[in-house]
């Protein structure tokens, strides 16, 4: 923990410099021709832009990363299966793209392969939720799958551009992958929502029942305080009871969020937040969360939007224990807290 925060301090305070050095020329130039008052007034300014300006860099997967993943992963517990279970990972974007897209599924690639008893796939072809195809799956992990506005139909995003259907044969096609991925849950499969995969189908009512809620919006990136709903629940075991700390977007839910059909694991305090918007009358906001739809079983983590978070060796278990909790194979409480948590 201690590291942790000592590389954040050092990433925030090395791009504040910078940040500092690019406008020295303009902050000494507006300076000399304002009078005390003013200059504290901009200088305040500066400092405040700098400090809303800090965030992980982004760097392209490499050899050297995904290795030390993998070192750090090999010290996981392994699991002996009579029978491999087969994971499927989808990585398509169609609007906004997470930079840490290849990077979180190269995590839970290495995740589920060094667990010992999973085979991967990796996909960006909606096709794969044809039923044929699913059916060869245990599991489906959706990658940061965000979807482009309004809209929000990873599938008709994708459909729209064949010339060989009409509007009305898309829009059918659409729903019909959409009706067979609940189905597959529903009928006792596993599923894992990464960070923007649940902006997959956001308008839809259905997909958001399954899930748990639907992407609202969320403030800048900031230095938030995890907390964890239970500190003897098994899938948060490996996290501090009081805690943590971790840069992220801070993720706030809409439509079936609000009826709390999910067991909570991480949350926020909304008193916390910096955010320019109006504040939700909600003092919390669940950020991961385990849940039953139908017979099959669905893991939601909004951590993380920066590939530096997944270096950490308790959230990499915490996604490893999501992973073994979608495919059936870790027994927990999944109870929703409902309307009267």
């Amino acid at each position: 923990m201690i590291a942790h925060n000592l590389k954040v301090n050092l990433i925030n305070s090395f791009i504040f410099n910078q940040i500092i050095i690019t406008n020295l020329v303009s902050i000494k130039l507006i300076l000399m021709k304002s009078n005390f008052k003013s200059s504290i007034l901009i200088l305040s300014f500066f400092i405040y832009s700098g400090l809303q300006s800090q965030s992980f860099s982004p760097f392209d997967l490499n050899s050297d990363w995904t290795a030390k993943i993998k070192s750090t992963v090999s010290e996981f517990e392994k699991i002996k299966l009579s029978k491999p279970k087969k994971v499927l990972i989808f990585s398509l974007h169609t609007g906004f793209k997470h930079w840490t897209i290849p990077h979180t599924e190269a995590v839970m690639k290495i995740i589920a392969e060094d667990a010992g008893g999973f085979e991967v796939t990796l996909s960006k072809d909606i096709f794969d939720f044809e039923k044929d195809r699913l059916s060869e799956f245990d599991v489906v992990i959706l990658n940061n799958n965000c979807s482009i506005g309004p809209g929000r139909n990873m599938f008709l995003d994708v459909l729209k551009d064949d010339s060989l259907m009409d509007e009305e044969s898309k829009q059918k096609k659409a729903s019909q992958l959409e009706r067979n991925l609940i189905r597959y849950i529903e009928k006792g499969k596993g599923l894992m929502v990464l960070h923007g995969g649940i902006v997959m189908q956001n308008n839809s009512i259905d997909f958001s029942g399954m899930v748990g809620g639907s992407f609202d919006f969320h403030p800048a990136q900031q230095e938030l305080h995890l907390k964890l709903h239970d500190p003897n629940h098994p899938l948060v075991s490996g996290f501090d009871p009081k805690g943590f700390v971790h840069y992220d977007e801070p993720y706030f839910f809409k439509n079936a969020y609000y009826r709390y059909d999910f067991r909570p694991l991480l949350y926020i305090e909304l008193d916390e937040i910096k955010m320019k918007r109006e504040r939700p009358s909600d003092k919390i906001k669940y950020v991961s969360w385990i849940k039953r739809h139908g017979r099959g079983r669905v893991f939601y983590s909004s951590p993380s939007h920066n590939a530096q978070s997944y270096e950490q060796p308790e959230l990499l278990a915490f996604l490893q224990k999501g992973l073994l909790y979608a495919a059936g194979l870790l027994d927990c409480d999944d109870s929703p807290i409902g309307l009267n948590r």
